[in-house]
């Protein structure tokens, strides 16, 4: 199948990612949300990125023009019924999740290939939510999605051949690196990154250092580009703390539980760098 028209559900800080590497590789997109208020600030967010973009030498104003002129904003679902491809990044929840796919079931044809972008989530559960689990994939995009050059696609065992070659042709167009990786909790990435970032804040309660000195020691002797509780911060620990959920739920691996210390930090507010505060202090910044 060859991928023209491609439909984005919710233009966050992933929709909105998603959205703008796929006008930027040529592809007509159809991008929707559920307000008008939340549809603009996704609109603005892709126009100040393509604008770094054009400013840092990487784009000219004339591509990045014709990009802009390739997305159409919506706020109705069924505005993406032509769409060869649609990709859903909506709030990480499985109800709400279900309840998307079901809808695009009703509105797409059967031909469509439906993808999550869940990052822990399972991708089975998402399509027994249709009639056509074979046609459900996941392609789970990494934050910011303009920089980071991986892409998973995940199938499951029922997911047909075809649809994941899809993924991984769609990926190769919008630049990114692709690994393709069976439906298992948190898929490769996670799977081995949360009980790194979990150790890292068991080790700091009990004095094993600083957590500037964890951040420094991981970030020089293993030439991470980021430390564990700066990457923390900066992904959001409310989704740090929800993958991990989502993965011990299914998986009853006390290795992916929590400390109490990371829901209280939620509870307080303190979420990272998007509320100002999370291990680290962003107020002044």
């Amino acid at each position: 199948m060859h991928i023209k028209k491609l439909g984005i559900v919710g233009c966050g800080l992933m929709g909105s990612g998603i959205t703008e590497i796929s006008a930027r590789a040529g592809y007509d997109v159809v991008v929707t949300e559920v307000t008008e208020e939340f549809l603009k600030k996704g609109i603005s967010r892709i126009e100040a990125s393509t604008q770094k973009a054009v400013d840092r030498g990487k784009s000219t104003a004339e591509e990045r023009a014709a990009a802009l002129a390739r997305i159409t904003g919506t706020t109705k679902l069924e505005d993406l019924k032509d769409c060869q491809m649609v990709i859903e990044a909506v709030i990480e929840q499985m109800d709400e999740k279900k309840k998307v796919f079901s809808a695009l079931e009703g509105i797409c044809s059967r031909e469509t290939v439906l993808a999550s972008n869940t990052s822990s989530l399972s991708i089975t559960e998402i399509a027994s939510a249709t009639k056509t689990p074979d046609r459900v994939l996941g392609l789970h995009f990494f934050s910011p999605v303009p920089v980071m050059r991986l892409l998973e696609v995940i199938r499951t065992m029922m997911v047909s051949e075809d649809v994941v070659e899809v993924g991984v042709e769609y990926g190769k167009a919008v630049g990114k690196e692709t690994v393709v990786c069976k439906d298992a909790p948190g898929f490769i990435v996670n799977q081995l990154y949360l009980p790194y970032s979990l150790v890292a804040i068991r080790q700091w309660e009990r004095g094993l250092a600083t957590k500037e000195d964890i951040d420094k020691a991981m970030t020089l002797g293993l030439n991470y580009p980021m430390g564990p509780f700066t990457l923390m911060d900066f992904v959001g620990l409310d989704i740090h703390y929800n993958a991990c959920m989502a993965i011990y739920e299914e998986t009853k691996d006390p290795a992916y539980l929590p400390p109490v210390l990371l829901k209280k930090m939620i509870q307080a507010g303190h979420l990272g760098r998007k509320t100002g505060k999370g291990f680290y202090d962003y107020t002044n910044k």
